[in-house]
Parts: structure tokens; C-alpha cells; sequence
């Protein structure tokens, strides 16, 4: 199992857990739930945000918080 934070531009996952509970329910409320496949679109030249697809919809995440979701890298 990887964090959403290790992967890759134009690649896919499954997200499969978060480290902490206090992410959780912020992440939840955004469409970030066990089981949905999520793709990260694009890294900022910083590389912080990232910019991930979930849901249906594009969504803008911290490292920090990509760094709790643990997710199964699909091909």
C-alpha cells in the first residue's frame, strides 16, 4: 500500500485507508471515501497542492493531508 502523496501524474488508485481519524470526516464530506477510485491530475510546480479527480469532481489537496490517505495503485 502506498500514500496518495507517492503517486505518479495520470495514475490511478483505490483508496483504502486514512492514518488519522480528525481527516477522516473532512475527507469523507469531500467524496474521499474507502473503495473510490481516485487519480491524481496534476502537482503544483511546488509541488504543493496536488490536484486529484474523486468523485466525479476535481478536488485540491495539501500534501500533508494526501500523505494520510492511504491508497492501492491501479492500472
Amino acid at each position: 500500500m502506498k500514500r496518495l502523496s507517492e503517486i505518479g501524474i495520470g495514475k490511478k488508485a483505490i483508496i483504502k485507508s486514512f492514518e488519522k481519524d480528525e481527516i477522516f470526516i473532512k475527507l469523507m464530506e469531500m467524496g474521499c471515501i474507502p473503495g473510490e477510485i481516485i487519480g491524481v491530475e496534476q502537482v503544483a510546480p511546488l509541488g504543493d497542492p496536488i490536484s486529484v479527480s474523486v468523485a466525479g469532481y476535481n478536488l485540491s489537496l495539501r500534501l500533508n493531508e494526501a500523505d494520510q490517505i492511504f491508497v492501492e495503485e491501479v492500472d
